[in-house]
């Protein structure tokens, strides 16, 4: 499983996301599910439909159990997470999980993206 996570403001559109995935996968890596915080999950049904991938909502208490590598203010102060996207790509691969591509900010810095590998059965 190749998670990509995502963390946006609410005005991100669907390009944000988008740049922000491309920056990420440097046009190499095969996603297997896209993962944002369930509240905000539903905001990537667009993107979702568009590759045709799954979406993992990921519970608050899931995302603040992930320690990221990346400590972004902005995240700490609204999520209590470092990176809300190197969280959610973490939480959604599964136990075990480690992150292969750090936070990518889109270029109008409303989406981020960071992608993790779950662990092989």
């Amino acid at each position: 499983m190749i998670v990509a996570g995502f963390g946006f403001r609410k005005a991100a559109t669907l390009e944000s996301v988008l740049l922000a995935l491309e920056g990420a996968r440097h046009g190499r890596l095969c996603i297997t599910h896209l993962a944002a915080p369930q509240d905000k999950a539903a905001l990537l049904d667009p993107l979702a439909q568009k590759l045709g991938l799954p979406v993992i909502g990921v519970t608050p208490e899931a995302l603040a159990a992930i320690a990221t590598p990346t400590r972004s203010i902005a995240s700490l102060t609204e999520r209590g997470v470092g990176s809300v996207s190197e969280a959610a790509a973490l939480a959604a691969a599964g136990a075990g999980a480690r992150l292969i591509v750090h936070r990518c900010i889109s270029p109008d810095r409303m989406a981020t993206c960071a992608i993790a590998q779950g662990p092989t059965p």
